[in-house]
């Protein structure tokens, strides 16, 4: 499997998990990336902020990893949060796919850390 994406992990005191995802996602490499966010989670966690503001591609595998994150997260009463900038290539997939009806999404980090507080 060839690395796609990079995932970078940040804390935000002890119950806000970020990730930035840093490149391409697709079905080579969805599922690994998925299986990365969740190990970032603990019981402690009450939101995991995934910022795709360094995405740059997203296929359907990559949009179902993140509605199948949600519903997880749900499970577990955490919240999922997502950073799409304004401008982002993203955008017209996430809105055709209904994420954006589906989960929060914001502009910023700064948006998206205020929103999972």
């Amino acid at each position: 499997m060839r690395q796609l994406a990079r995932i970078v992990p940040e804390t935000h005191g002890d119950d806000i998990v970020v990730a930035r995802i840093e490149g391409e996602i697709d079905l080579s490499n969805a599922q690994p990336i998925g299986n990365r966010l969740r190990e970032l989670l603990t019981n402690r966690s009450v939101a995991l902020i995934v910022d795709l503001e360094g995405t740059t591609y997203l296929d359907s595998s990559g949009i179902a990893l993140l509605f199948s994150l949600l519903d997880e997260l749900r499970r577990r009463q955490q919240q999922l949060h997502l950073v799409v900038p304004r401008g982002s290539q993203l955008l017209r997939v996430l809105n055709i796919t209904g994420i954006d009806s589906a989960m929060p999404m914001y502009e910023t980090l700064d948006g998206a850390l205020a929103g999972a507080r």
